[in-house]
């Protein structure tokens, strides 16, 4: 055995000693907890080892959990056919990072936990996940900036509210004619174009908003411009910009929607796998602000035990540098393959932020839905919360608003949008 070798065997020695202390003690802490209880600050401690860091510090300072029975969340029929057809011509490159072969579906349906690759497939199948396959539009949603203040009234920091958040992918295209691949990613290389604009509130900020667009190309960046009604210019934003929150906000463009950044600039590490608790069957839509935190987040909502990953998400020194997060702890659902929380931690390595996600399961994003309808149940998110754990700040998105004009909020993989809504020309407009 070489000196490397040595002293490299206790480390990994110690590496499994420890997930394998971490996946015991989450079977004993599952025990803990049933379908009917209700989680509070005052009980916390029985999820501690069953939700994300950011998600306990969130539960012990008001957020209620209510624990339901488990129950099954299936793909979109089109994306499943897509799997079968594509996913076996699709390999890692030799760099081990980029994916060669994709057309549609999920890249890798077969999931080897002993591959020594097993956590970049994974962050490749959230990436490529059956929420939204071809284009989403997310339309009049709100968001609100408050602290934590366990038992008091929500006291509301700053109300926001966008026109649309949307995306439209050119690749891997499920449901919408051109399927599944848009002749337009042959000749640019888009893989998706996502835009959020107008700013509707606050005032100071209407008619603002931004435009991104990623790249299939492993090292093309994301280019990306902002657009302000104050001084009426796009502007080019850097990429690491991308990764920091504007103001009060908590959110920032790499962690909406989960983990959000290029795939190819991070390392990915895999931790483990265990059983916790997410929301994946929400009941309320539009969500409740949550009573027992001071309006920080949501709640009480339906929690249920899931099978998740836990990946650690790396920045790569020679393609990104000079991030906030040093790292991020990444939760995949191994049958939604959405992330229910992610946890980042700052420069000093402490804990910073926790976005945790509150899904629901059906074919239509609200009950009273009269376009947004589907043939088949689908994954909608209803809300989302950005908690600030140093600071105890949390910003909560309501998806749909309790007081917006559009009831039905998300149109996903309708054709609502097309690649001329995501010019930059079309922003400008939309503040006039």
């Amino acid at each position: 055995m070489t000196l490397r070798n040595r002293t490299a065997y206790p480390r990994m020695l110690a590496l499994v000693f420890f997930f394998v202390i971490a996946v015991s003690l989450g079977s004993i802490a599952a025990a803990q907890v049933r379908p009917g209880d209700l989680i509070t600050p005052e009980n916390a401690a029985k999820v501690r080892m069953l939700v994300s860091p950011g998600a306990y510090y969130a539960v012990r300072h008001g957020m209620e959990l209510r624990v339901v029975k488990p129950e099954l969340v299936d793909w979109p029929a089109p994306y499943r056919e897509a799997t079968e057809k594509y996913s076996g011509q699709v390999r890692l490159g030799a760099d081990h990072r980029t994916v060669l072969g994709y057309v549609a579906g999920q890249p890798f349906p077969l999931i080897d936990l002993n591959d020594p690759y097993v956590a970049t497939k994974i962050m490749w199948n959230c990436a490529l996940r059956p929420i939204a396959t071809d284009d989403f539009d997310l339309r009049y949603f709100e968001c609100r900036v408050a602290p934590f203040h366990p038992g008091a009234a929500r006291k509301t920091l700053l109300f926001s509210e966008i026109g649309h958040l949307a995306q439209y992918d050119e690749i891997g295209r499920t449901e919408v004619e051109p399927m599944p691949v848009d002749p337009d990613f042959m000749k640019t290389g888009i893989w998706w174009r996502a835009a959020a604009y107008p700013v509707i509130a606050p005032d100071q900020s209407q008619g603002d908003g931004g435009v991104r667009y990623r790249y299939w190309d492993p090292n093309r960046a994301d280019d990306a411009w902002a657009f302000t009604e104050q001084s009426r210019r796009v502007r080019r934003v850097n990429e690491v910009i991308l990764s920091a929150s504007p103001g009060l906000s908590t959110w920032d463009p790499d962690h909406v929607g989960g983990f959000a950044a290029k795939p190819q600039e991070y390392n990915y590490r895999f931790l483990g796998e265990r059983n916790m608790l997410a929301c994946v069957h929400a009941v309320h839509s539009p969500e409740h602000p949550c009573p027992a935190d001071g309006g920080a987040t949501v709640c009480p909502e339906d929690w249920e035990m899931r099978h998740l990953y836990m990946i650690e998400v790396t920045p790569r020194p020679s393609r990104i540098r000079n991030l906030l997060q040093s790292r991020t702890l990444v939760y995949v659902d191994s049958e939604a393959w959405f992330n229910p929380y992610v946890d980042s931690y700052d420069r000093k390595g402490e804990l910073w932020r926790s976005q945790i996600y509150f899904m629901t399961y059906r074919d239509r994003p609200v009950p009273d839905a009269r376009v947004a309808i589907y043939p088949f149940r689908r994954e909608f998110v209803l809300a989302a919360s950005s908690v600030d754990v140093q600071s105890g700040i949390a910003t909560t998105c309501y998806l749909p608003g309790p007081d917006t004009p559009e009831r039905e909020c998300w149109y996903i993989n309708m054709g609502a949008v097309d690649r001329s809504f995501f010019a930059t020309e079309a922003m400008v407009r939309a503040a006039q």
